[in-house]
């Protein structure tokens, strides 16, 4: 899966379910920071998603930009003992994507679990990178949830104290 592809699927899963949604094409980003900087955005309007693993099991975890995850919380929500980050070549041969450029959407996008951060509600509108390091999307909040279709929504995330 390319990285276009991913782009292609968004917008194809966005238009089907007639949401408005607006694209950004910026320099490339690295960080939630940056691709915050680069959309004119709020950091806590970024949707950061994260591949984790436990077992055999990789799921997708969203959250906002402007928190880190607890791993803690997850393992307790769903009774799992142990879990991790996907590593850099599990992330690409999964999803075909490097770290940064991960969209917040599971299946039929992307072929996971979707978990989302209680969080995200909190804000009205989510911001993302769609597929790569210089497209992002930004929509509302309720569409997103609505077209997305999480598996679970509980809280997850703890707030980062170096953005406060």
């Amino acid at each position: 899966m390319a990285e276009q592809d991913v782009l292609i699927r968004i917008r194809e899963l966005l238009q089907r379910n007639d949401v408005a949604f607006r694209e950004v094409e910026h320099a490339p980003t690295l960080t939630s920071e940056e691709s915050a900087r680069a959309r004119g955005e709020d950091l806590r309007i970024g949707g950061k998603a994260l591949l984790m693993k436990s077992g055999d099991t990789f799921r997708l975890f969203v959250l906002p930009a402007d928190r880190k995850v607890d791993s803690s919380a997850i393992r307790q929500e769903l009774g799992i003992r142990k879990m991790r980050f996907a590593s850099r070549d599990e992330l690409l041969e999964l999803t075909g994507l490097v770290p940064g450029c991960v969209p917040p959407f599971g299946k039929p996008v992307l072929p996971f679990d979707l978990f989302v951060d209680a969080a995200i509600r909190k804000n009205d509108r989510i911001a993302f990178n769609a597929g790569s390091l210089t497209n992002s999307v930004i929509m509302g909040v309720d569409d997103y949830l609505r077209v997305a279709e999480p598996t679970g929504e509980f809280g997850f995330s703890v707030t980062d104290s170096v953005t406060e």
